[in-house]
């Protein structure tokens, strides 16, 4: 089995051990700064990666740092992953567990990049429009990154949006090179006026 979907069949296991009591945010937190923690602490994901130390070692280093801070069922799921030897899914889950939280509250997560920083009026206006079009509740995150031009792209799970300038003009330059006889090039004045006309294209 591909480690994805292995990490996604623990991180429901992980889920449904939360929902025993009401604790599906706190357990998303808490695997969210677990996996964050071995993926920046290189000596976390030695220690636990070493063959030459002990399941037992590995198992009570954990039990010492989590006991006090985290359910019992959150920390013996931490134990099952050392002693099966899948701690480097940590991350993985953690992100798998985060889609399960988002599905279980309808809602999708965003990513909006644009050539400018966005203002609290571009932000609600493209918030509002996502809401529309996924008939969910949307967490942007905005990021901003020059080299688009203008325009925006959105992505949300699996699905792309990309009004960018900068694709225009690659898709306009792979028109001229294909001998198109009538290459067109529209050119919006705001990057949400982009952004609802590629909503109305798409539904």
């Amino acid at each position: 089995m591909r480690g994805s979907a292995v990490a996604r069949n623990y991180a429901a296991t992980l889920f449904d051990l939360a929902a025993r009591n009401g604790s599906e945010s706190l357990f998303s937190d808490l695997i969210e700064g677990v996996g964050e923690l071995y993926s920046q602490n290189v000596a976390l994901q030695r220690f636990l990666d070493a063959p030459s130390i002990t399941s037992s070692a590995k198992k009570g280093v954990l039990q010492q740092a989590f006991d006090e801070h985290a359910p019992d069922l959150f920390v013996r799921f931490l134990l099952v992953l050392v002693d099966r030897r899948r701690q480097r899914l940590l991350p993985d889950i953690a992100a798998a567990y985060r889609e399960l939280l988002d599905k279980n509250a309808n809602r999708v997560r965003a990513t909006v990049t644009l050539p400018f920083e966005a203002d609290e009026v571009v932000q609600t206006e493209i918030m509002a429009t996502l809401k529309r079009h996924f008939d969910k509740k949307v967490i942007p995150e905005f990021h901003v990154d020059e080299r688009i031009l203008g325009g925006v792209i959105i992505r949300v799970g699996d699905a792309l949006l990309d009004a960018s300038v900068r694709r225009q003009f690659e898709q306009l330059r792979r028109e001229l090179q294909q001998g198109a006889p009538q290459a067109k090039f529209a050119f919006q004045s705001t990057s949400t006026e982009k952004f609802r006309q590629s909503q109305e294209e798409t539904t």
